[in-house]
């Protein structure tokens, strides 16, 4: 028995480090995704009346709107980052989907980091870890939008890397999204390029016969036309703009917040056609489309702008740790006629170092000294029973 007790003293010590580290695994890897999530709660949307308020809720679309998650692929992604960031991304997207439910979620393009390169085999593998870690029920629709690095810049661009995007994500460079009536229009913006390539005469094309019929549902009745009479209805509300690259503006030097672009990079002057579209393409879609709302991913860093005086463009920061130290969403409460917006921020990167660092800094500078303080204290005693006159 006293070889027993003896035997347990030392597995306790051993026990007790592995219940801490434990712990200090279970806090950084899930809980602090509940705990920072918990925050987050759905915009209410400003109503007058109770009466409008019951009508209203049940018409009101819950959106979650993210951007660039950038998976990694076999060139640039070494397996440790990988690692790291797509279990980061997997367990805010899953924690958001059980806490949130949302009845659509919005990817705004940059879905992969190597699209635009990656081989048939490396593209099927990303894809694979793609609807692993964004998987989702059946209440929620998940749409994703292309970006750049999905399928290249206008240069890089071409049939192959497009239709092989479409073909997995069941996309369209120029689809309308229309749910309780609200309408959504995707829109592949690395066509926009107006240089007349065949690719981006057909995304053009598209869209413009998208504004004619939303323009024209808009239309009152009487003021229909003999050719709207022809054109497919469509719902009537004002329609909202999603792509991946921004419209023109020249710099992120008017955007604030904490996750705004940091103070080096926001004075540097954007490239048409590279950094944001060109300021006709812009035109041409505010023209065609008049949205009430615009949102855009990209830049990686977050911003609202607005246009011809009363259309605002959010841009969506990055959804991963490789891009940014406090990622985060956009949580949209959508009507008929009104929105409101708020953002929900990821635990940031720096705070789940510290406590790594913390723990070790303990297990070092606490946990061994009184270790070594009790085994000191157990040699004493023992030295002193031995040489204790009898």
């Amino acid at each position: 028995q006293l070889r027993m007790l003896r035997s347990w003293k030392r597995v306790v010590p051993l026990l007790k480090l592995l219940g801490f580290v434990g712990w200090v695994v279970l806090f950084c890897e899930f809980l602090i995704y509940y705990l920072v999530m918990f925050q987050c709660t759905w915009p209410g949307l400003k109503l007058a009346h109770p009466r409008e308020k019951e009508e209203t809720s049940a018409s009101t679309l819950k959106v979650l709107f993210l951007s660039d998650p950038h998976l990694l692929g076999t060139v640039r992604g070494h397996w440790f980052d990988k690692l790291r960031r797509e279990w980061q991304m997997e367990r805010a997207f899953q924690t958001a989907m059980w806490y949130l439910q949302p009845e659509i979620v919005f990817i705004l393009g940059d879905v992969f980091d190597e699209g635009k390169w990656s081989t048939s085999q490396a593209w099927a593998d990303d894809v694979r870890r793609f609807q692993k870690m964004f998987r989702h029920s059946s209440n929620t629709e998940l749409i994703v939008v292309v970006g750049n690095h999905d399928i290249g810049f206008h240069y890089e661009m071409d049939q192959y890397k497009l239709r092989r995007f479409e073909k997995v994500f069941n996309f369209s460079s120029a689809e309308l999204v229309s749910r309780k009536g609200i309408n959504f229009v995707l829109v592949n913006s690395v066509a926009l390029e107006g240089d007349g390539c065949s690719i981006c005469l057909a995304v053009e094309e598209k869209l413009h016969h998208l504004s004619y019929a939303l323009n024209c549902s808009r239309q009152r009745q009487a003021d229909h036309s003999e050719k709207c009479s022809k054109v497919n209805k469509t719902p009537s509300s004002a329609p909202i703009l999603l792509q991946h690259f921004p419209l023109y503006r020249i710099s992120d030097s008017e955007c604030t917040g904490e996750d705004a672009a940091p103070s080096e990079e926001k004075n540097a002057i954007f490239k048409a056609k590279y950094d944001v579209l060109s300021h006709e393409a812009s035109q041409k879609l505010i023209w065609w489309f008049h949205p009430r709302l615009i949102l855009s991913g990209h830049t990686h860093n977050a911003c609202e702008v607005i246009h011809d005086r009363n259309i605002p463009e959010i841009s969506v920061p990055s959804f991963s740790w490789r891009n940014r130290n406090n990622p985060s969403f956009i949580m949209g409460s959508i009507s008929l006629t009104d929105f409101a917006l708020s953002k929900c921020f990821l635990p940031r990167e720096n705070t789940v170092l510290v406590i790594y660092c913390t723990a070790v800094a303990s297990l070092i500078f606490v946990q061994a000294p009184l270790q070594l303080f009790h085994q000191l204290l157990y040699f004493t005693h023992h030295l002193h029973q031995k040489l204790k006159p009898t």
